[in-house]
């Protein structure tokens, strides 16, 4: 039968309308089941046409067989738009990771919280799963409540204060998502940061805070402060003297007056000695060049002796100062908790520096 204009301007439009709305390979769609078979399941797609899904691609997705019945809403992945039978071919396994990672990417973008469980915990960080999902909590993002600090930064201490979080549930955002690299990665501090950027805004630069110190580590203390702020004191910034370890002058629980020196997102830096009066200010009224003075040993290096004059001012032996005659180490002429005489050869206090001799004293002996 021949179709007249009008029937044929209408057959165009229907052709249109059903080219347009047909999925694509690769859609992701939503559908209701019209029948359940051992090994296949028949889908209505908007009443437009009908999809199959079978064999492994019923598996690994939110749907699986056992749970079907007629008129389910499922979700599916378009795999080919028409298959042997003419219907479309479709995926609950494709679907279910699709889904997964879109939701996933949804939650980062979003910066939502979500809970998440730990599952393993090496050297680097936390294993640990969201849902059906497995990703990585690093420990540089872990919250001050559950941030290894242990002296030393000792490895083994650290995997086994880390092992002490598996099984539990902790807050985190999704910083990092790849889904070609299959790579999630997750910030349990992030959770906290918005929280201390807005307490923080009342702080600036050169702002004296008192705080408690919560942690010791070789390179420094944090303190917290403000009740839930933390600072870091690097080691030196602890003292003007120099020190080994800051357990040499604190301990945890200690409380502590510190100046800010430095804030950068939710990372505050401070100093200690910034409060204390530069001791080597007054060196040079106390300590001149060619002067013999008395000093204690308090550490050896393949380069010389450190020597301690007063609480606060030390000084250096290098190793050619020690003896006129040639000697591989210092531990040959002098010895750690020994005192001895020794003739200051130089005094830097801008750089802290105090040049120390003890093969002068023996010469002008002589």
């Amino acid at each position: 039968m021949k179709k007249d204009k009008n029937g044929t301007i209408m057959d165009e439009l229907m052709d249109s309308k059903e080219a347009a709305t047909i999925p694509k390979v690769g859609d992701l769609i939503k559908a209701k089941v019209l029948s359940v078979g051992k090994n296949e399941v028949y889908l209505d797609i908007d009443g437009l046409t009908t999809g199959l899904v079978r064999g492994r691609e019923l598996a690994d997705g939110p749907n699986q067989i056992p749970d079907l019945k007629v008129g389910d809403e499922v979700i599916a992945t378009v795999l080919d738009q028409e298959n042997e039978k003419g219907l479309l071919e479709l995926s609950f396994r494709s679907a279910g990771h699709q889904k997964t990672w879109q939701d996933l990417q949804k939650i980062k973008d979003n910066k939502e919280t979500v809970e998440v469980k730990v599952k393993e915990a090496n050297k680097g960080g936390l294993l640990v799963s969201l849902n059906q999902s497995v990703g990585f909590l690093p420990v540089s993002q872990l919250s001050k409540e559950h941030y290894p600090r242990v002296e030393g930064g000792n490895k083994s201490k650290i995997l086994e204060k880390l092992k002490s979080l598996v099984g539990q549930t902790l807050k985190a955002k999704i910083i990092d998502l790849n889904e070609e690299e299959d790579k999630i990665i997750f910030s349990e501090k992030e959770v906290y940061a918005q929280d201390k950027k807005e307490q923080l805004k009342k702080y600036k630069i050169g702002d004296v805070v008192e705080g408690t110190i919560v942690g010791l580590v070789d390179f420094g203390v944090f303190i917290e402060f403000d009740q839930s702020l933390e600072g870091l004191i690097h080691i030196s910034e602890l003292a003007w003297r120099r020190i080994d370890h800051p357990r040499d002058l604190f301990k945890v629980g200690d409380k502590i007056k510190a100046q800010i020196i430095g804030i950068e997102n939710e990372r505050v830096t401070l100093s200690a000695k910034n409060l204390i009066e530069d001791p080597w200010k007054k060196a040079v009224l106390k300590y001149q060049v060619g002067q013999i003075v008395k000093g204690k040993v308090i550490k050896t290096d393949n380069f010389g002796a450190f020597v301690e004059l007063d609480q606060d001012i030390h000084g250096l032996v290098h190793i050619s100062e020690l003896s006129d005659k040639k000697i591989d180490k210092p531990d040959e002429v002098v010895k750690v908790g020994e005192s001895y005489d020794f003739k200051i050869v130089s005094i830097e206090p801008e750089d802290h520096r105090l040049g120390l001799s003890m093969k002068a004293v023996k010469e002008n002996q002589k």
